[in-house]
């Protein structure tokens, strides 16, 4: 049992099992994608559920604060300060930090600077963050050190006097020896390769024909691929570049004096730049928590220790708002009478009718709120759990050989174990995966240890059984999502109070099924043929509408057949589209409406939708005409008219094609 005012401190039981099951995994790695330094997204990453109330409400404070920050003055200034906790140590350590590393330091403070002065700004209302400013320290003196003496990962030439002296030197050494060079190319131009020096080695070299190598007074550094041009640093060079190199080393030693120097001064501050990034890495924490709030949408929850649970318009938060449908949601000591309080609620629902989303968003936001998080809710009033302990899913695990219902009975089991007073727990098709009898009984036995565990509990189930139970059991209610009966579809809204209704009946008389059939299957299911009156009504409605859909089919057949009949008839004069030509009806249209038309010096079939009727054979012949005077070739007609009279005739009928 919780104290009132502080939980005892102990571990989460079975946290990272129920994390991965409400997808609260999910929900941290977006907010690691809103902190900036390394230090809070490791804290993310083993954030989990608090259990000190008192610890919950300073982080949902900080939370609200963050948030409220964000939307007055804008996103915060932070950066990834990745790298300086190396650079300290190395300075420790007596190592020589780089023009490189420097610099990143410089722009690490700077970036403290600004968060400071952004922080500074929150004073003006009086915002309990805004005193975390008080703590960064921007160090000024190694800041303005490092920009002063590094410039573009380079020492800069004014660092030092003699820095500068020394640089200047050297360029004016490089530019005797570019000179001496190009003098030595004018005065052997016939001898030169090319018309330019070149440098070889740190040498300010003259690219010399290989035949006048020994002509050309000098060192040679290098030569060609192919041996054909050598490259000869002139005497006069020489000298310069001896000069040079010392100049070089004079330069190397003063950079490193320099870069020492500022490393001696990144040690003297390591107290305050450790505080710098603790102070960050809390703050980029906080803020990372406000720029979620604000990407859910959500809103800082009520804490209380008397188990309620209630919720108003939650919402999943990985969901889109624009679809998501709000639920309403009570659990719990909600009327603060422990008599009367309700620890267990039995959801029933068709299949993809939202049940296991349903109670996936209930435990979800309990746990991003134990966490420190806002709850995607317009209002929400949250109680602290000692643990949460779920079951959703098949967990069917073929290397350990587990059914579905074996594993849902280990998985329910250890919950029973691990289940007090101050649990959450979320149980999915309760008793699913064996036989229906022995899994309702099953469930029921579940859901009875649990009430006198004392705990809360959600289940979702199929069984009847169950919502009988569920509504005679103390403490106990029964919950339906609701089913739109014209769509068939479901419209994911949780009715508490209610036990929902079975839909397979009514779907299936919806889609078509036989009265004779649905009683078949009442009689199967529940011993009986009766039907509820509403599917009986319904498979009724079915019959008519299908016996009044055959008359309509017959009679719209009979019309189209006789119609089809009386359409065109041998001898008709017609028009055939859409080239509009006249032709007339040697073959009448068969049952698929296809006709053949004489037409001028050739006969075709077409389909009668391309023929119009012009002047009726009625009109045009007698009742006995012989339309083979129009029809069959004269031949045809010779040979008809021999064998009528009984002639022995040789020949033969063609037939036209």
């Amino acid at each position: 049992m919780f104290l009132r005012k502080e939980i005892k401190m102990e571990t989460i039981r079975n946290y990272k099992a129920a994390e991965t099951i409400l997808e609260f995994n999910k929900i941290k790695e977006i907010w690691k994608e809103y902190a900036m330094t390394d230090g809070a997204k490791d804290v993310i990453d083993g954030a989990g559920p608090m259990l000190s109330e008192s610890q919950v409400l300073a982080r949902l404070r900080e939370t609200t604060e963050a948030r409220d920050m964000i939307q007055r003055s804008g996103q915060p200034p932070l950066v990834s300060l990745s790298g300086i906790r190396e650079w300290m140590r190395l300075a420790e350590i007596g190592s020589c930090l780089t023009a490189e590393q420097l610099e990143g330091m410089e722009r690490a403070l700077a970036a403290v600077d600004r968060m400071k002065r952004y922080l500074d700004q929150g004073k003006i209302y009086e915002t309990a963050l805004a005193w975390y400013g008080d703590d960064l320290e921007p160090c000024s003196s190694l800041r303005e050190a490092i920009s002063q003496q590094i410039r573009s990962g380079q020492v800069s030439d004014h660092a030092s006097k003699t820095l500068r002296s020394c640089r200047m030197d050297m360029e004016k050494e490089e530019r005797s020896m570019r000179e001496k060079a190009e003098a030595a190319i004018r005065s052997g131009k016939n001898m030169m390769a090319d018309s330019f020096s070149t440098m070889r080695n740190g040498h300010m070299c003259v690219p010399v024909k290989a035949e006048y190598r020994y002509r050309v007074k000098g060192n040679v550094i290098d030569q060609s691929s192919t041996g054909s041009t050598v490259f000869v640093e002139p005497e006069a060079c020489a000298r310069h570049y001896e000069a040079l190199e010392m100049l070089r080393l004079e330069e190397e030693n003063e950079v490193r004096r320099i870069l020492y120097t500022l490393t001696g001064m990144v040690y003297d501050f390591r107290e305050d730049l450790e505080r710098d990034i603790q102070v960050m890495e809390k703050v980029d924490l906080m803020f990372s928590r406000g720029k979620l709030s604000l990407a859910y949408g959500g809103v800082e929850p009520s804490i209380n220790t008397e188990r309620r649970i209630v919720l108003k318009d939650g919402r999943h938060p990985l969901m889109d708002r624009a679809v998501s449908v709000p639920l309403q949601f009570r659990l719990g000591n909600v009327e603060h009478d422990e008599a009367e309080a309700v620890r267990g609620i039995v959801i029933t629902g068709p299949n993809t009718g939202g049940k296991t989303v349903a109670i996936k968003t209930v435990a979800l936001n309990c746990m991003m709120a134990q966490t420190g998080l806002h709850v995607a809710c317009r209002e929400a009033d949250i109680c602290m759990c000692s643990s949460f302990l779920c079951d959703i899913g098949d967990g069917q695990d073929m290397s350990e050989n587990l059914s579905t219902f074996s594993s849902h009975i280990v998985n329910v089991l250890d919950i029973l174990k691990k289940v007090d007073r101050d649990s959450l727990v979320i149980l999915d098709e309760l008793g699913s995966g064996t036989d229906p009898a022995e899994g309702m009984g099953i469930a029921v036995a579940i859901l009875e240890e649990l009430k006198k565990s004392g705990a809360l509990f959600l289940a979702t189930t199929h069984y009847p059984e169950v919502k009988r139970y569920a509504e005679q059991a103390e403490g106990m209610v029964n919950a339906r999502m609701t089913f739109d009966k014209e769509s068939l579809k479901p419209t994911y809204r949780l009715v508490i109070g209610e036990a929902g209704e079975s839909c397979a009946f009514y779907i299936a008389g919806k889609l078509g099924m036989p009265e004779q059939m649905l009683e078949y299957a009442a009689r199967a299911a529940y011993g009986t043929p009766a039907l509820p009156e509403e599917i009986r009504r319904l498979a009724a409605e079915n019959r008519i509408r299908k016996e009044k859909t055959e008359a309509v089919r017959k009679r719209k057949a009979g019309a189209s057949g006789m119609a089809r009949e009386k359409r065109f008839r041998r001898g008709d004069s017609v028009m055939v589209l859409p080239d509009k030509k006249t032709g007339i009806v040697c073959e009448e249209e068969n049952e698929k409406g296809v006709l053949r038309v004489q037409m001028p010096g050739k006969k075709i079939y077409i389909n009668h939708k391309r023929v119009r009727l012009q002047v009726a054979a009625s009109q045009l012949y007698p009742e006995d005409y012989d339309f083979s005077i129009i029809f069959d070739t004269v031949e045809n007609r010779k040979l008809r008219h021999d064998m009528d009279r009984g002639k022995m005739v040789q020949g033969e009928i063609v037939v036209e094609q």
